[in-house]
């Protein structure tokens, strides 16, 4: 717990004094948010702060997993996952502030997803590791834990709508995965603890009103880790309670898009992701990114109930 700790301590340290120089130097490069023109007026006046800033954290996170390989090859995964789908935001975020907020097209966007998703699959499965709820040795191992790489990865993505909620929400998960669920080894622990300690120092300048936005560097990178050590400790149907209000943001678009076309036009709510619905009603921010996350801290509470039930 001491080590963990001092991980800890030491990605939010490096990161606390590394974000005013990132944020400066995005600003110089006119690194800019671009907003799409549906979203409220409060969305409208973040356009041009700096976006990109989860390079930071992914890069701590990296370096927290590269270190700990020395003395623990589960570190592996999780890292790997940063490297790929953080690499792929980074493009993709590139690719929107030159072009748009389209960024990298769907169809492209997807299938590059599933082919990142499939090693890092391969690295979390431990046959000689019994994994939870029937999973050891089953065919469909495979299909699920794509699934659940890429579905991770963007249900984060999803959620980073609003100043501070998409980093606490990770935070709270990553926290919840390492030391609330059972059969984390050190490895996991401390590419999580790098995270997390790089996360909080992005919440910092990412408070409401927010100086730097993750971008999908941070978002899709956040996301894939995540799902990487629910995996590799064979917990990955605890993953959709862990990470619950991620998976409701993202069942709030589907939900929408699906019945819009059904019904030739019409909507269930406001505007999705949920969170927007919620500022249309006269939320702060402030008060979602809370909400949000006492939710998020409740679900990781009944995850651990019933992880520990199930041994």
């Amino acid at each position: 717990m001491i080590l963990d700790l001092t991980i800890l301590a030491v990605a939010f340290a490096s990161c606390v004094i590394g974000y005013p120089l990132l944020i400066s130097f995005l600003s110089r490069l006119r690194v800019g948010q671009v907003i799409q023109a549906e979203l409220t007026p409060q969305h409208q006046r973040k356009a041009g702060t700096p976006t990109g800033g989860g390079l930071l954290f992914v890069a701590v996170g990296v370096a927290g997993g590269l270190l700990a390989l020395h003395h623990h090859p589960g570190a592996l995964p999780a890292t790997v996952a940063l490297v790929l789908f953080g690499g792929l935001g980074l493009i993709d975020d590139l690719a929107k502030l030159r072009y748009g907020h389209v960024g990298i097209p769907a169809r492209l966007k997807f299938p590059l997803q599933v082919l990142c998703a499939i090693p890092i699959a391969y690295l979390a499965h431990v046959p000689q590791h019994p994994l939870r709820l029937g999973m050891s040795g089953q065919w469909w191992y495979w299909p699920v834990a794509v699934v659940a790489i890429v579905g991770a990865a963007n249900a984060v993505n999803l959620t980073d709508g609003l100043d501070g909620l998409a980093g606490g929400l990770g935070a709270i998960a990553l926290l919840g995965t390492t030391f609330v669920l059972p059969g984390a080894g050190f490895g996991e622990r401390a590419v999580a603890m790098a995270l997390v300690g790089g996360v909080l120092a992005f919440l910092v300048y990412n408070r409401h009103p927010a100086r730097v936005f993750m971008g999908d560097t941070g978002s899709l990178g956040l996301g894939a880790a995540l799902s990487a050590m629910a995996l590799e400790q064979g917990w990955v149907f605890l993953l959709l309670m862990i990470g619950l209000v991620f998976a409701l943001e993202t069942l709030s678009v589907i939900v929408q898009v699906s019945y819009f076309k059904v019904s030739g036009g019409r909507r269930i709510f406001k505007m999705t992701p949920i969170h927007l619905t919620f500022q249309l009603d006269g939320w702060s921010e402030r008060r979602i990114a809370f909400a949000f996350w006492s939710a998020g801290a409740a679900a990781v509470i009944a995850s651990g109930w019933i992880a520990h039930s199930l041994l």
